[in-house]
């Protein structure tokens, strides 16, 4: 039982993680997919207002009769296929994907592949939220001086300072 408890919390700390690094480096809506052993679920987010916007899952009425069975690659592809046309339909076209901790592989990735082929743009999650290219461009330009030690001493007894000439350990 411990070691299924382990498994779990560590899963639980990979989807934090995992989440907050899209959360924090991309100004788009989430594509987050969660995964049971018997169904997949996606969902696009915008963190932004806190809401979402367009949700499927192998448990909504009208796919249940299509898919059949909710834990392969098939019933995957056709949530990916449903959660694109539901995000273009409301005019969202590039989402940042959030895989919520599970290994990109599988069910995962059939979802992600269908959702791209349906026209969704799937970003990455280290694409940074950049407001100005001049900020960026000024970051660039601050770049510190290196001052070695004994400019340091000059500086200090120029000021007035007392220089001790003892070695700091």
């Amino acid at each position: 039982m411990k070691k299924f408890q382990q498994i779990n919390r560590q899963r639980r700390n990979r989807a934090f993680r995992v989440s907050n690094a899209v959360k924090r480096f991309s100004n788009r809506p989430r594509l987050c997919v969660f995964r049971s052993n018997t169904n997949i679920y996606a969902q696009i987010i915008d963190d932004e207002a806190g809401k979402t916007l367009v949700s499927a899952g192998t448990r909504d009425k009208t796919l249940r009769t299509e898919i059949g069975n909710g834990s392969n690659c098939v019933a995957a592809e056709k949530i990916g296929e449903t959660i694109a046309k539901k995000a273009l339909d409301a005019g969202i076209t590039k989402v940042a994907f959030d895989r919520h901790g599970f290994k990109y592989h599988g069910r995962i990735k059939a979802l992600a592949d269908a959702a791209r082929k349906a026209g969704l743009d799937i970003g990455a999650a280290g694409e940074e939220k950049v407001k100005d290219e001049s900020e960026s461009a000024s970051k660039k330009q601050k770049v510190k001086a290196k001052v070695s030690k004994e400019d340091k001493i000059i500086a200090k007894a120029s000021a007035g300072k007392a220089v001790s000439n003892k070695k700091s350990k």
